[in-house]
């Protein structure tokens, strides 16, 4: 089973060269940190910021330098800094080639929940709804089941949506799964994960075909 780093280096491994890269709030924003060093990827963040890199070291912390998710960062040589509506213009003229964020739910039909929990305090959609009614490839990074134990890839979202069949991969602490004709399809197990663990943790309907690997990180 993976812990939220190992997420999201597993999803690291699906960037690729040259590839223009937004990274959500959450696990999202550790993918940065496991990228290989042979390939150049630009990552963009909705608040302005083209060129991010790794997460700062305590010598490193510029307090002016945050992310989408008021983190702090670091900027790569070369890095450009912008306002909210030309980073929208990026997004919603579809130059992101990857987007990467989390979710509360993911449906079998590829519909995604992420930005509200009827009742609980929400401080704003952020740029989840631009993302994902603009960018083709978009990768999940989450937990498959929530804190008390259920299935967040589901049948259908129960929760109100952020986006409609949009997600391609959702990579989870169990699994590594694809939306095909309306299913989850089972590519690959986390270390130590068995194929019925995954299934007793999928609400949702389930593809799997012949021998299932273990996930390389």
């Amino acid at each position: 089973m993976l812990d939220k780093k190992g997420i999201a280096q597993r999803i690291a491994k699906e960037v690729k060269d040259g590839y223009y890269v937004n990274l959500g709030i959450g696990i999202p924003t550790l993918v940065a940190n496991f990228v290989r060093d042979d390939i150049e990827v630009e990552f963009q963040s909705e608040n302005g910021i083209l060129g991010m890199g790794p997460f700062p070291t305590e010598d490193e912390v510029d307090a002016d330098l945050i992310n989408a998710g008021k983190q702090t960062i670091t900027a790569r040589p070369g890095s450009s800094f912008f306002d909210s509506a030309l980073s929208f213009g990026m997004i919603r003229g579809q130059h992101v080639d990857l987007t990467i964020l989390g979710a509360m739910e993911v449906a079998q039909d590829g519909n995604i929940a992420n930005w509200k929990i009827p009742g609980k305090m929400v401080k704003g959609m952020g740029g989840a709804m631009d993302l994902v009614g603009s960018a083709q490839n978009i990768i999940v990074a989450m937990m498959h089941t929530n804190k008390a134990g259920k299935s967040k890839l589901l049948k259908s979202c129960t929760l109100p949506l952020t986006g409609v069949k949009c997600v391609t991969k959702i990579v989870t602490n169990l699994a590594v799964l694809d939306i095909v004709d309306g299913k989850f399809k089972l590519l690959e197990r986390a270390p130590g994960v068995t194929v019925e663990e995954i299934k007793k943790a999928t609400e949702g309907d389930l593809i799997v075909e012949g021998d299932i690997p273990e996930m390389v990180l």
